[in-house]
């Protein structure tokens, strides 16, 4: 059974930090792709960070500013975000082979 869980949002002030974490299950050893995406209120979902054979990349808004690990032994991948902005405010979720995360609020205030 496939299972994405994950934690670390909250409320912080603009330009503070936060770091979500995703764990993951039942997805198996090959690992395509992987990534953090988030879905701003009354908006559609968009992308974040993307890791591929490619590399790892982000989304302008979050350059320099968001980071993407993974600890594939851990099952495990993070984004660390420094000087979150109001507009971080999102619901936030990692995907891992195209299977989804149920999402964690981020909601950064002014």
């Amino acid at each position: 059974q496939v299972q994405l869980v994950e934690s670390g949002g909250g409320l912080v002030q603009s330009g503070g930090s936060l770091k979500l974490s995703c764990t993951y299950s039942g997805i198996g050893s090959r690992i395509y792709t992987l990534g953090w995406y988030r879905e701003p209120p009354g908006n559609v979902r968009e992308w974040v960070a993307v890791h591929s054979g490619l590399g790892t990349e982000y989304a302008d808004s979050v350059k320099g500013r968001f980071t993407l690990s993974r600890d594939l032994a851990g099952n495990t991948i993070s984004l660390q975000m420094n000087n979150l902005k109001p507009e971080d405010t999102a619901v936030y979720y990692c995907s891992v082979n195209n299977e989804w995360g149920r999402g964690t609020q981020v909601t950064v205030s002014t």
